[in-house]
């Protein structure tokens, strides 16, 4: 599931109507003027529904990508940041549930590389923010062990 923006949507949303016009690609120009948005503003717009692979940006032309994608709107940046948040804290729940031993342990420093090197390939910043939220939450427990420090699974 991919999270967008209102004015993502207001922009895709467009595109799906130009592109039997324009089976070659919608020019920048044309979707600015039918749209009202400044132009910086929708090629940050198209840069961001790129990244999410839901149009191709290319030659000052935008063009719907091949591939069906459900997609879930929300309100805002900030609503998007904390769904994908939520979406990538019960990944990681899940990852660490498929990693503790059967006294649901996990070595602090395993963890951390699981998170940052492995599937998720999460940033520092955000994989400290997903175990301090699951601590908090009362899901992730930290213990200090002779031999160093440990995470508790708590289920």
């Amino acid at each position: 599931m991919i999270t967008i923006t209102k004015n993502e949507e207001v922009v895709l949303n467009q595109i799906k109507i130009f592109k039997i016009e324009y089976p070659e690609g919608i020019p920048l120009g044309v979707l600015r003027k039918d749209l009202g948005f400044h132009e910086y503003d929708l090629v940050q717009i198209l840069g961001e529904l790129e990244d999410k692979e839901l149009v191709i940006f290319k030659d000052n032309k935008v063009s719907l990508s091949e591939h069906e994608k459900d997609i879930n709107t929300v309100n805002s940046k900030k609503d998007v940041e904390e769904l994908e948040l939520n979406m990538k804290e019960k990944e990681s729940y899940d990852l660490i549930k498929d990693l503790v031993d059967d006294k649901n342990i996990i070595s602090k420093y395993t963890l951390e590389g699981h998170l940052l090197y492995g599937d998720l390939k999460l940033s520092n910043f955000r994989m400290y923010h997903i175990i301090l939220s699951l601590q908090n939450k009362g899901l992730l427990k930290l213990i200090n062990k002779d031999d160093g420090e440990y995470y508790l699974l708590v289920e």
